[in-house]
């Protein structure tokens, strides 16, 4: 890993200034002295306003909190929750640990691994989904369970259940084009709506948070 100092200029490219202003929340909520325990606070923040966390953004993190870019670099890949390259717009976190796996989890993840036409890992040509195989989700009681874009925990996820995503994602590749051809409004139904409703309208609960 390249532990090269970071300039200002580059971690201004990196940090925008709504995210340095949402990290100084994070890190005023610990002593001056321990500002690196809001690392975490803030990978989450980078991830949320750029999709993942690249080799750059690290080191803007590690400048930015005053700790060393290897120890942030440690973070990012000890939790899986970190993407360390560009992800779908949907990460679909399947758990196939051993309750959701009794549960029918890896039976979900093939199936969803078929339907969506990518292997565990990868993501769509269309850059929509990415599918992963997950760790633990702690909802053991609702396996076999899955976690959208790292937010939403979807429960009982076994391949019937699991038709709905196939659905919301040719509605949604139908909206994205529709969008593109008529970019001011679209009819659902006989009412009026704009192309950013109409996508919320019809596949919200698939929309990042």
């Amino acid at each position: 890993m390249d532990r090269s100092p970071i300039t200002c200029e580059m971690q201004r490219m990196m940090l925008s200034e709504s995210t340095r202003q949402r990290i100084d929340l994070e890190v005023a909520k610990y002593p001056p002295e321990q500002k690196q325990s809001a690392v975490i606070a803030a990978l989450s923040i980078v991830q949320q306003e750029q999709g993942w966390v690249s080799p750059e953004a690290e080191k803007a993190v590690a400048d930015y909190l005053g700790m060393p870019p290897i120890a942030v670099h440690e973070v990012v890949t000890f939790y899986n929750m970190f993407n360390t390259r560009p992800v779908g717009r949907f990460k679909l976190n399947v758990c196939t640990n051993l309750p959701c796996a009794l549960s029918g989890g890896e039976a979900a993840a093939q199936y969803l691994s078929e339907k969506l036409g990518v292997a565990l890992g990868e993501t769509t040509p269309d850059g929509v989904f990415t599918l992963q195989e997950s760790e633990c989700l702690g909802a053991c009681g609702d396996a076999p369970a899955m976690l959208v874009n790292d937010r939403r925990l979807c429960s009982f996820m076994r391949p019937e259940r699991s038709q709905g995503l196939g659905l919301a994602w040719q509605r949604w590749r139908w909206f994205s084009h529709r969008a593109e051809v008529e970019f001011h409004a679209a009819s659902v139904s006989g009412a009026e709506v704009s192309g950013v409703q109409l996508r919320r309208g019809r596949a919200g609960h698939l929309q990042r948070p």
